[in-house]
């Protein structure tokens, strides 16, 4: 099912020096059930499209949707609240919560419970094969790996149904980072989240249903 598109999108800022297209005139749509990598060289375009999608930036021309709704009729934080959640490579959780609480913590935005809200971030974790030895240390007591499962089970606990990721395996070994694209395909596959991932990392573009390659703002499909 179509969850977001692009219709002929363009982003360009400039400066002093000069105006870049940074995306230029993409249309595309993106279906729940899947997994899709966007790779390509600095520069290309792939981190302005994303954060497009996240509607942390409008379109200078074009429409972002998310199923038939413009994002620039949707209020950007609850957008990101409810509908779309990010992932990030430095995972930005908050450093003085711990991890059950950082779970919680979207839940609580929502006004749940507290004890609903601990219940649901409990199975999130558990979900991403965190236990409860975990729930009570902080950030800084697990690896990166782990660190990267606990952002991933906070974007869980969100109602969002769609997931986009920032280079989600760039700061982790090659053990880690399987386990992470190992979720993120079940997230898609057997979860039926769309799995929108940045990524320079081969191992997660051929796990992909589809690769979007980037190259001067504009994309090139590889379809599995």
């Amino acid at each position: 099912m179509e969850i977001l598109s692009l219709q002929n999108v363009e982003y360009t800022y400039r400066n002093k020096y000069q105006t870049v297209n940074a995306v230029n005139h993409v249309s595309y749509h993106f279906e729940s059930g899947k997994i899709y990598a966007i790779v390509g060289k600095s520069g290309s375009g792939k981190t302005t499209l994303l954060s497009l999608l996240a509607g942390l930036d409008l379109p200078t021309q074009g429409e972002v949707f998310y199923k038939e709704t413009p994002t620039k009729l949707i209020d950007c934080d609850l957008y990101r609240r409810d509908k779309v959640t990010v992932i990030y490579q430095s995972y930005n959780l908050f450093p003085l919560l711990t991890i059950l609480e950082n779970v919680m913590y979207p839940l609580r935005l929502n006004k749940v419970g507290k004890k609903e809200a601990e219940e649901v971030a409990i199975n999130k974790l558990k979900s991403v094969g965190l236990d409860e030895q975990y729930y009570k240390r902080l950030p800084s007591m697990l690896s990166g790996g782990e660190q990267q499962r606990v952002a991933i089970a906070r974007a869980l606990a969100s109602k969002a149904d769609v997931i986009l990721a920032d280079e989600p395996t760039g700061n982790l070994d090659s053990e880690n980072s399987i386990n992470i694209i190992e979720i993120l395909k079940r997230l898609a596959h057997e979860e039926n989240y769309c799995v929108i991932v940045v990524t320079h990392d081969l191992a997660i573009s051929d796990e992909a249903d589809v690769i979007i390659r980037m190259a001067d703002g504009k994309i090139h499909l590889d379809e599995m």
